[in-house]
């Protein structure tokens, strides 16, 4: 089967809510993705298998050189199969094109070897405070 990736793919919130639930393991909810999106986002990029959304990132920015990777989330379909590391190639491909120089993550401990590994992420320093 073939999975096809969208920069700013047309997508629906029922789409994103559904593939966000079971990717992190919630109850689906009322989110207003496509508000989100449109209002903060530089881009996303969407999945596509046989007319199925089985991956999304976001990619919102600072209006200038500082686009951030967030909600990467890949269906169970479709895991173990490339489709992660794919999104993220492909939001740092459309970030770049957009004039950005710097593409920032942030990530649990465990998703370390995915972002450094598979995606090319380099160790930084950071501060974070939890709210």
């Amino acid at each position: 089967m073939t999975i096809t990736y969208e920069w700013r793919g047309e997508v629906d919130n029922e789409a994103i809510e559904a593939l966000h639930a079971e990717g992190f393991d919630h109850a689906p909810t009322e989110t207003d993705w496509l508000a989100q999106l449109r209002g903060h986002s530089l881009g996303w990029v969407c999945a596509w298998e046989e007319g199925r959304l089985i991956g999304f990132v976001n990619v919102p920015w600072d209006g200038g050189v500082h686009a951030f990777v967030l909600d990467t989330v890949v269906a169970r379909a479709g895991r173990n199969r490339g489709v992660g590391s794919a999104l993220v190639a492909a939001a740092v491909e459309g970030a770049r094109a957009a004039g950005c120089e710097w593409l920032h993550v942030d990530f649990d401990d465990g998703l370390e070897p995915f972002y450094f590994d598979s995606c090319g992420f380099k160790t930084t320093k950071a501060g974070l405070i939890a709210l």
